[in-house]
């Protein structure tokens, strides 16, 4: 009997656990309905048209040349013709604002996380990122040595069906 007892409290146990993680994981993942559309809305190729870091606007040479292109999770980020970025992102269009993580594979930040936000609207889309180990924007806009830079792009090319 007392077997018995010490299985049945071990199987609670780990129902008990494995709903907690279940629960954890799925608060993690906000919608993943509204993750999936918000990811497929911001397919295909982007070119930068504005943007600022630490208070200053992005000068039209820093503009010329610089495009965004995501392909599934992964994004490459090309600032006059160089690699700026190349990461993994996932999305929460669950919070307010919507928010992105990168997971840096490219570029100066490889092997880091950057903690974003963003918004979609039709052909046009915006970023606000922190620089890795910062707090996450709360905003679209940059002040002085806050270490977020926005960036505002327009598609070039329809994502592939």
């Amino acid at each position: 009997m007392k077997l018995i007892r010490g299985n049945l409290h071990k199987f609670r146990l780990a129902v008990w656990l494995a709903l907690v993680t279940l629960t954890l994981v799925t608060a993690r993942a906000g919608d993943p309905e509204a993750a999936k559309k918000d990811q497929a809305a911001i397919q295909g190729k982007w070119i930068l048209t504005a943007g600022s870091r630490d208070g200053t606007m992005f000068t039209p040479e820093f503009i010329v040349n610089s495009t965004r292109v995501a392909k599934g999770d992964e994004v490459t980020v090309i600032i006059r013709g160089q690699l700026m970025m190349k990461a993994k992102f996932t999305l929460d269009p669950t919070q307010k604002p919507k928010t992105i993580d990168y997971e840096v594979s490219g570029g100066p930040y490889t092997g880091a996380t950057q903690l974003g936000i963003y918004e979609i609207d039709g052909d046009k889309v915006k970023f606000c990122f922190s620089t890795p180990g910062s707090k996450r924007p709360t905003t679209f806009v940059t002040k002085a040595s806050d270490g977020h830079t926005l960036s505002c792009w327009t598609r070039e090319t329809p994502p592939a069906k």
